[in-house]
């Protein structure tokens, strides 16, 4: 078991909790763990909705451990991560085959790619002093982990343009606003309310709760006439 990524199985729900202090930054340990506990809920048929959520009480994740960063990077390009990183960072951005919806209880902060997480599960619920924003423009990156792809998608162009270039911060009120959030929860009833959501979902037939997000996934770019 990874010591900063750590799941518990609640009957056909997975929660998965990134605890790396100070901040849950996202480094190679983290990457590992965060990719194994998707690829369990993927697989695992008797896992049917997943939560993922930050330790503490302030930051969900700032995205990459930029401490190990060059590392990171190096070993990317040697291709020394690829078995470790199965789904695009931090496991989820990228794994197009996850039709089991995913639920983010946004503990804190969300900044940079810990946002791009919450932006890649389905339903997403967040504590009012929570926090989002993508500073990658000016530390030299390009938000190359969904928040390029999904905010315009999300937004109109302008506000998502002035996040992505300005990284001005967006506190939680706004996300609701935007629909980034789809609830704003009090600390100590965060994890309850996604566990409400979450057995509720799970109490679904099992083949329509996937083939509905699914659908959506393939569909979401064509035409209403060409989706059927």
């Amino acid at each position: 078991m990874s010591e900063v990524v750590h799941t518990e199985r609640r009957g056909k729900v997975l929660e998965i909790t990134l605890d790396n202090p100070p901040a849950n930054a996202i480094g190679r340990e983290a990457t590992a763990g965060l990719s194994k506990a998707f690829m369990t809920l993927r697989d695992d048929p008797d896992l049917l909705v997943g939560i993922i959520t930050g330790a503490g009480e302030k930051f969900f994740s700032p995205g990459w451990d930029l401490k190990e960063g060059a590392a990171e990077f190096d070993a990317a390009d040697s291709g020394d991560t690829k078995e470790k990183n199965d789904g695009g960072f931090a496991g989820i951005t990228e794994m197009w085959n996850l039709y089991k919806p995913v639920i983010a209880a946004i503990n804190g902060y969300a900044v940079g790619g810990g946002w791009e997480i919450a932006l890649s599960c389905d339903i997403q619920y967040a504590v009012p002093h929570a926090q989002f924003f993508i500073p990658d423009v000016h530390m030299g990156f390009i938000a190359d982990a969904g928040a390029i792809q999904i905010l315009p998608r999300r937004l109109p162009h302008s506000i998502a343009m002035d996040i992505l270039l300005t990284g001005r911060r967006m506190g939680a009120e706004e996300a609701l606003k935007w629909g980034l959030v789809n609830e704003i929860v009090e600390p100590d009833k965060l994890m309850e309310r996604a566990r409400e959501t979450a057995d509720h979902l799970a109490e679904g037939g099992p083949l329509a709760l996937q083939a509905s997000k699914e659908a959506v996934r393939h569909t979401m770019h064509m035409s209403i006439p060409d989706c059927f």
